[in-house]
């Protein structure tokens, strides 16, 4: 089973749970529609890698998220995550209206920074992605259609989450391709002030 890291402690989640559509500049880069309520959907523990890999059976796109862990019933940590999509395949499931499954939640689809602990989700959190020193990707929780605590009480209508679970909260605007050798660097910010990040060079 594959682990992440929360400050000095190692973790194995049981399952990630997942956001889409949850920012309304993503949902216009992409060409969608905004839903009527939130969607979700599941990575198992075996899409969780340390590796950033460009290339599966085809070209991946990034996506940089606010990802929180859950503990004793609430959001106890916070994290930089990177969903790492099929875009074409998913685009393709998408038009065939199939499940995404085989486009988001393959091996090494989800890569994450160490978790730090926070006394409340809805501090004003925010995340910046950079790519070659060049910032992608920029925003913060208020630019969020469905906010953590919302997400985590929809979650928790219809399914149980253990202790060790992940919730991806979405992207923003800014997606792209993954290539060979570029150098990303996440982080996340708390009152503007930066609390964690992670750099991963792409295989």
């Amino acid at each position: 089973m594959n682990k992440i890291y929360v400050e000095e402690r190692e973790i194995t989640p049981s399952k990630i749970v997942c956001v889409g559509r949850n920012y309304i500049e993503h949902i216009k880069e992409l060409g969608n529609e905004a839903p009527d309520e939130i969607i979700i959907f599941i990575k198992p523990n075996s899409s969780i890698s340390n590796k950033l890999v460009s290339f599966h059976s085809e070209q991946l796109h990034y996506e940089g998220e606010l990802s929180f862990l859950f503990e004793g019933g609430r959001f106890s940590s916070v994290g930089f995550g990177l969903d790492l999509t099929k875009r074409k395949l998913q685009a393709n499931l998408k038009e065939k209206r199939l499940p995404w499954e085989r486009a988001k939640a393959f091996n090494g689809s989800a890569i994450f920074s160490k978790f730090v602990s926070i006394s409340d989700s809805n501090a004003f959190l925010s995340l910046s992605l950079k790519i070659n020193e060049i910032t992608v990707q920029s925003t913060d929780i208020n630019h969020m259609i469905h906010k953590p605590d919302e997400i985590l009480t929809e979650i928790l209508t219809f399914m149980t989450l253990e202790d060790g679970d992940i919730v991806m909260t979405g992207t923003p605007g800014g997606v792209g391709v993954v290539n060979s050798s570029d150098v990303f660097v996440g982080h996340v910010y708390e009152n503007g002030k930066p609390i964690v990040s992670a750099t991963w060079i792409a295989e």
